[in-house]
């Protein structure tokens, strides 16, 4: 038996589960380079990924031997310290789902399996004269070297998130946020995604108390170190629990596989299926909620035609298509609980700029140095920080406060400034001191997307009127202040 070409058989097989393990769980499910958390774990990723990318090009094509050989030794332990220091910073700050372990566990023996061939290997390589030996594997070799690229791009990928948390938890934070003089119980759904947790911990920081709707009540429990009651439906519920806002948030990800007939019934689902049990809910309760502010996006407006800035706002109409629609739909159902005496404020969102959400895939061309337009580049990008979004929510919870009777509205949760997708890329990539030269072609993403490529290379110009008229202040007016305070 050929213990090298074993050993570097396993090793393939070990770049095809790590990279499952980083695309599914560190980079889909999990987020960790949005985690402020997971600074400590992606830079021991980041360190791990270096080492393994060069075992794997090194192993692909050459020996080890005489000097060389204890040298490879030392890196596996070194690997291997490193491995189970992960181990103990993953449990220390985050609750790892059941498919992770699995796949930990299984790179974990398929590991120690090829170390232990080359272990083996080590008496013969050793007994060598010092050299590095050309022996290339055929296609095994290519694809491990490419395994070792990407590798190394996934470390690099984890050590500029690294560097970005770090350099967020030293920046300046947000004021102390005030909702209410009252200390009031709030139901957030969606408590665990992006704007969610933001709104949660502000809301906790004011002294309220939350109760969040999660899929996953543990994760929720631990994202919020055991601070909240978390529930997983709303019949977990009682009718007589005292809940007196509710903050809509939840729904799946918008951006994602094709918009087939399956995956447009699974958005609908997940927001207006959601909702309906909220409204439901609801019109049990023995004490109404004064308030309930749901989420909802500025596709509402549809797509703008590229060249026209006609500055949309909130009395501006839908279109006939599906991103509108689903908006549409969205706020009606949430309407439907002002019949019971509750304020129902929509807020729709423009793209929300903070450590988390779409941002940091955004800027990673940006960051890697390969940033530029996309598509024409002249569709407009209606932002927001994602600071301003919960202060917009504090903001339209007091104007609830004050307005006497109940009612319905809605409000565009978007900054005074609107810039171009070209214009955002020349400021990220100023921001960050990159380049922004690369363009990047609508076609590909039309093919691969269909109708779905109308979030990326469509927009909309969406002016914030009501809340301008209101007299609230942006804390991020421009695109230059919002990227600046989140490097």
């Amino acid at each position: 038996m050929n213990t090298h070409l074993v050993a570097l058989q396993l090793m393939a097989a070990q770049g095809c589960l790590g990279a499952f393990d980083t695309l599914y769980h560190h980079e889909l499910t999990e987020a960790l380079p949005q985690r402020a958390t997971a600074r400590r774990e992606l830079a021991i990723h980041a360190t791990r990924a270096s080492i393994y990318a060069l075992l794997f090009i090194g192993l692909a094509c050459w020996e080890w031997h005489g000097v060389f050989a204890i040298l490879l030794l030392a890196i596996f332990a070194v690997e291997i310290v490193l491995t189970l220091w992960d181990f103990v910073i993953e449990d220390r700050t985050r609750l790892l789902p059941a498919t992770e372990r699995v796949i930990h566990t299984v790179l974990a023996i398929n590991g120690g399996a090829f170390i232990m061939l080359l272990v083996l290997q080590f008496p013969d390589w050793f007994a060598r004269a010092t050299n590095m030996v050309w022996n290339p594997q055929g296609w095994l070799s290519v694809f491990l070297v490419a395994c070792g690229l990407g590798v190394g791009l996934s470390g690099l990928r984890d050590a500029l998130a690294a560097l970005r948390l770090g350099r967020h938890k030293n920046g300046d934070s947000a004021p102390p946020l005030s909702f209410d003089t009252c200390k009031r119980t709030v139901l957030v759904t969606g408590a665990t995604g992006f704007i969610g947790q933001n709104l949660v911990r502000a809301l906790l920081r004011d002294g309220h108390g939350v109760i969040a709707l999660s899929r996953q009540p543990k994760q929720a429990a631990w994202t919020f170190d055991g601070q909240v009651r978390c529930i997983d439906s709303m019949e977990a519920l009682s009718p007589d629990t005292r809940v007196d806002v509710v903050v809509n948030l939840a729904g799946a990800r918008i951006l994602g596989p094709r918009w087939s007939a399956a995956r447009k019934e699974a958005l609908r689902r997940s927001r207006i299926g959601l909702t309906r049990q909220l409204t439901s809910w609801i019109a049990q309760a023995r004490h109404k909620p004064f308030l309930l502010l749901n989420a909802s996006a500025i596709g509402y407006y549809g797509i703008q035609r590229i060249g026209d800035g006609t500055a949309l706002d909130e009395a501006s109409p839908p279109q006939p298509i599906f991103m509108s629609d689903l908006c549409r739909e969205w706020e009606e159902t949430a309407r439907e609980a002002a019949q019971y005496g509750v304020q129902v404020e929509c807020m729709r969102f423009g793209l929300v700029l903070g450590m988390g959400g779409a941002l940091p895939m955004m800027l990673l061309p940006i960051l890697l140095g390969v940033g530029g337009r996309l598509g024409s580049g002249r569709q407009w990008l209606s932002w927001i920080h994602v600071d301003d979004v919960v202060r917009g929510m504090a903001h339209r919870w007091q104007q609830a406060l004050g307005s006497g009777a109940p009612g319905t509205g809605a409000t565009n949760f978007t900054a005074p400034e609107c810039v171009t997708q070209s214009e955002f890329s020349r400021v990220a990539a100023r921001t960050w001191r990159r380049p922004s030269f690369m363009p990047t072609p609508g076609w590909p993403m039309r093919i691969a997307l269909g109708e779905q490529a109308d979030l990326l290379l469509e927009g909309q110009r969406v002016a914030p009127r009501r809340l301008q008229r209101e007299g609230f202040v942006f804390r991020y007016p421009t695109l230059a202040q919002a990227l600046q305070s989140l490097r």
